[in-house]
């Protein structure tokens, strides 16, 4: 059985900033705090939190939407890779920012709060720093 959730947050900037930055190396390490390979090229791999997270952009919709496969150092190599997709939508001054992640393995509920701790919560002061 996979496991899925969804967990949101309003980040203090424009969605343009954040798809910008998800998809930059060095902004996505600026605002996790931890070292990043990304790409914004349909189709390449990506690394992140220093090589914990990797997977392969699968869609880019400018400014809207990103989703990739994903999976941790944690997944079993048997394990197939989830899915994550990050919905941008601008709300007041920020954006709101939705994942929608499926197809985890059974250890992966550990992400929800995962999400929180290791993005919103930097990516939120990482903005409010730029701004």
């Amino acid at each position: 059985m996979s496991i899925e959730f969804e967990v949101s947050a309003v980040i203090p900037a424009s969605p343009e900033a954040v798809y910008l930055a998800w998809l930059s190396s060095e902004e996505h390490s600026g605002m996790t705090g931890a070292a990043a390979a990304v790409s914004d090229v349909l189709g390449e791999e990506f690394e992140a939190w220093d090589g914990y997270i990797r997977g392969t952009n699968l869609e880019l919709e400018p400014h809207r939407k990103i989703v990739q496969s994903w999976r941790t150092s944690e997944f079993a190599d048997s394990d197939p890779d989830s899915r994550l997709e990050i919905h941008l939508e601008r709300e007041g001054d920020g954006t709101k920012v939705l994942i929608r992640h499926s197809r985890l393995p059974s250890h992966g509920m550990q992400y929800q709060q995962g999400w929180v701790d290791s993005y919103f919560t930097p990516m939120t002061a990482y903005f409010q720093q730029r701004s």
